[in-house]
C-alpha cells in the first residue's frame, strides 16, 4: 500500500537503497522490505518490481529518461547514474527522497536518470 507520505530513511548500508526506497515508499521497515526482496544486497529492477507487486503498489513499467526535475510524474522511483554507482531514489510530490544523500530539492549528482512512475490509488 502506497504512503500518503513518505517518512525519510537513510540506507542502513550502502548496498541497501532499493529496500530504503521500497520502505519510504509503502509505509514499511527496511527489515520489512528485505524479507520480501530476499537480499540484503543490492536490488534489480526485478526485486523492485517484484516488492511493489507484493505492497500493492500500482506503478508504471516503462522506463523514462528523464533530464529535469519538471518532467517528473508526481511521484516515481528513480534510478539514477551517480559517480560512485546506480542508484535507486524516491521522487514523491516535489522532493526527493535520496537514501543516499537525505532529502532534497533536486537530483542528486548523477550523469543518466530514468523513473518508473507510481499511481495512487
Amino acid at each position: 500500500m502506497l504512503t500518503e507520505k513518505p517518512k525519510y530513511i537513510k540506507e542502513p548500508d550502502t548496498l541497501q537503497c532499493g529496500q530504503a526506497v521500497l520502505a519510504m515508499l509503502a509505509d514499511k521497515t527496511v527489515e520489512d522490505v528485505i524479507e520480501i526482496v530476499k537480499t540484503e544486497r543490492e536490488t534489480t529492477l526485478k526485486d523492485m518490481q517484484k516488492a511493489m507487486d507484493v505492497l500493492e503498489i500500482e506503478y508504471s513499467r516503462e522506463r523514462v529518461q528523464v533530464e529535469k526535475r519538471e518532467e517528473l510524474p508526481k511521484i516515481c522511483i528513480l534510478s539514477l547514474d551517480t559517480p560512485r554507482c546506480w542508484h535507486w531514489s524516491l521522487y514523491f510530490d516535489g522532493v526527493f527522497y535520496d537514501p543516499e544523500h537525505g532529502v532534497l530539492d533536486d537530483f542528486p549528482e548523477s550523469r543518466r536518470k530514468y523513473y518508473w512512475q507510481i499511481f495512487e490509488h
